[in-house]
């Protein structure tokens, strides 16, 4: 059944360019990942007859492997499936499609094919307002793979769920949050979503509500990002999940990853307290495929303290160089200062040798341009995807530069200073150089944040030690006279033992 399916769906797909998907945030799923995904339901609780929700359908092909599942395992008499499509090229294919697996399947399926807005046409319910129904439809199980578009704060859909919304929205947390608010008590739902939403300020409020209402059980990585959509073009690294709606905490979360398109056989499992995997107020959630990645959640978690409850904070450089274009210098001059770019950190130092763009300086006229020359750990926002290192950084003394009162930061590099605007001392910036340039800061920004680029919001919540502790990192790492990540490791070592 599922082939017949798959193949229908094929065809679409050749009528349909990836250029036209992607504006409407359309992924199609691959038979192995829509297999894998149904056979993540705990059926145990299932009765005779049950009630699944398929939101954002596409052509059914989740449907199908479900309902394939169901089938094969003789685990229902009778399902009754709603599936919520709006887009008309997608419609005939889902309805034929939806008929053939009531026609094929063993079990009595009842479809019920809403083509309404899946968000809007319950949002009353979700914020349980004046026109909220008095006892909204329910599900046993919820699968689904959700439309991954980013829309604007005025997106109608945006603005009818306000509980979750803050910053940037995007359609693929919108419903997760709807899926897990359709289902019933202890029900579960099992979907394919991008990681982004596990950290970062923006995805805080849609965080408290999920983790909130539900629990994850299980969750899937995919070690390439390019292997999970054969077909399509999706730059976001992607996960499957699979949540239970309960205010219960389980003891134990099931970690998988795969290593190639379809591969579900060959799995790599992890086992997590719970508590390892949702740290902290923020609610981050830790995603590591090893062993060793365990470890050191385990090992830097040993610490409360962040670097704003130590008097310390990461900063996004001011200067958008496209923007300020016409304050930029080619030459140095009277009231002209270095501009610092990424490309001036170097091998754990900072200087100022040509960086390669057209501007290596600014002028001082704009105050809000420029900061003042003193100590600082600066540190690169964006890396390519195969470097060895996400977290790059070097020491910037202002000793070194001692004809400038002031300097800028293009704003493609992050930089550590105090809160209170005091400057670091040496053994400051070199200890926080030992931490961030170590092995295992590296490995654990990793493990929270998926993408290439170091978000200074994530800085500011990893865990680090007091700031006697990092001063006397520092002074060490200065006898020292070497900056590798080795001399790095073998101080954290001695900290962390």
């Amino acid at each position: 059944m599922l082939n017949e399916i798959l193949t229908k769906t094929s065809e679409f797909l050749k009528s349909m360019p990836k250029s036209k998907r992607k504006k409407k945030g359309q992924f199609f799923t691959s038979k192995e990942t829509a297999v894998f995904m149904a056979s993540l339901f705990d059926t145990e609780r299932f009765g005779n007859e049950i009630t699944v929700l398929d939101p954002g359908s596409g052509t059914g092909v989740l449907s199908a492997a479900f309902i394939e599942r169901m089938g094969k395992e003789s685990i229902v008499d009778k399902i009754n499936l709603y599936c919520y499509e709006t887009d008309e090229e997608v419609l005939p294919v889902l309805k034929e499609n939806l008929k053939f697996m009531k026609e094929a399947s063993p079990i009595n399926l009842e479809y019920h094919v809403m083509e309404e807005d899946y968000l809007l046409s319950q949002y009353h319910d979700f914020n349980h307002d004046l026109l909220a129904e008095e006892y909204p439809r329910k599900y046993d199980a919820v699968i689904g793979n959700p439309p991954y578009l980013r829309v604007m704060r005025d997106n109608p859909a945006a603005m009818a769920m306000p509980e979750i919304v803050h910053g940037a929205p995007n359609m693929y947390f919108m419903f997760a949050a709807m899926s897990l608010f359709n289902l019933k008590d202890d029900a579960e739902m099992v979907y394919i979503i991008p990681r982004s939403w596990t950290s970062g300020v923006y995805f805080k409020a849609f965080r408290d509500y999920f983790l909130h209402y539900g629990k994850l059980e299980h969750i899937h990585l995919f070690v390439s990002r390019d292997k999970v959509f054969s077909q399509e073009q999706v730059l976001q690294e992607t996960i499957i999940i699979k949540v239970k709606k309960t205010q219960v905490i389980p003891e134990i979360v099931r970690l998988t990853s795969s290593q190639s398109n379809g591969d579900f056989n060959a799995i790599t499992e992890l086992s997590l307290p719970y508590s390892a995997l949702v740290v902290g107020d923020e609610k981050y959630v830790f995603l590591p495929t090893s062993e060793e990645e365990v470890s050191v959640i385990q090992k830097l978690n040993q610490y409360d303290n962040t670097l704003p409850d130590i008097g310390l904070r990461m900063k996004t450089g001011i200067i958008v160089d496209f923007r300020q274009y016409d304050d930029l210098r080619a030459e140095p001059g009277e009231n002209i200062v270095p501009l610092f770019y990424s490309q001036h950190i170097r091998n754990g130092r900072v200087n100022h040798n040509p960086s390669g763009k057209d501007f290596d300086w600014v002028i001082t006229d704009k105050p809000g341009l420029i900061q003042k020359n003193k100590n600082y750990l600066f540190c690169k926002r964006f890396t390519a995807k195969e470097e060895r290192r996400r977290l790059q950084c070097g020491i910037y003394l202002a000793k070194d530069f001692p004809d400038y009162k002031s300097i800028g930061t293009q704003n493609k590099i992050n930089f550590v200073d105090h809160i209170d605007g005091h400057e670091l001392s040496e053994c400051e910036v070199y200890g926080i150089y030992v931490l961030l340039n170590s092995t295992w800061f590296d490995i654990y920004y990793r493990i929270l944040n998926g993408s290439t680029q170091v978000n200074s919001t994530e800085v500011n919540n990893m865990p680090v030690p007091p700031l006697s502790t990092i001063q006397d990192m520092g002074r060490r790492l200065i006898k020292t006279d070497s900056l590798t990540t080795e001399t790095c490791d073998r101080i954290m070592e001695a900290v962390y033992e």
